[in-house]
């Protein structure tokens, strides 16, 4: 039941967005009373926090799939890396609202702070195999080539960035994070 409510949860996401995830439309799409899921999960925000655990998992093993192939370079499984997370928002917006949810992260239910570990750990070490950013530890430059990607992929999905910049692509973007947090891409 447990799993069930939280992949009602992902569908219901997906189809309607963040305002519809309430306890009580949860369980009518799940075909149970709307009482039952507080069995499995006694607050709305342990619910949410499971859907967006689920998130994080599905994101994560995305992209650990998506960088795997040790043929590309680290800079070029950098960049898949970057297009994977760009995608994912724009595919799934209600779900990347939620991962990222001040109040769900603050509370940590469901240990949901550290199920975004793996995939920032993955970024770290694609960062450390680049190479050195200067002085600046590998896990610093992740974190601020992170909060790039992560503002690229909320303003994008705005509309903020086509119209600020022209571009048409995010990929235009995403290149010049990469080159601004590592330097220009040698050949």
């Amino acid at each position: 039941m447990k799993a069930r409510l939280v992949q009602v949860g992902v569908d219901l996401l997906a189809q309607e967005g963040l305002s519809a995830l309430t306890l009580r439309e949860i369980a009518r799409k799940a075909g149970v009373s709307h009482g039952a899921p507080r069995r499995h999960f006694p607050t709305h925000l342990e619910l949410l926090s499971a859907i967006a655990q689920k998130g994080f998992t599905d994101l994560t093993a995305v992209v650990a799939r998506a960088v795997e192939d040790r043929e590309r370079s680290p800079r070029a499984r950098l960049t898949v890396l970057g297009r994977v997370y760009l995608d994912f928002a724009r595919d799934n917006p209600g779900m990347f609202e939620l991962m990222f949810r001040h109040d769900l992260l603050e509370s940590n239910r469901l240990g949901l702070r550290e199920t975004s570990l793996p995939l920032f750990t993955m970024l770290v070490d694609l960062i450390t195999e680049v190479g050195p950013a200067g002085e600046t530890p590998p896990r610093v430059v992740a974190g601020a080539l992170w909060a790039n990607l992560h503002g690229i992929a909320l303003l994008w999905g705005w509309g903020s960035l086509p119209l600020a910049t022209g571009a048409d692509r995010a990929d235009v973007l995403l290149h010049a994070a990469l080159a601004a947090h590592l330097g220009p891409e040698t050949i």
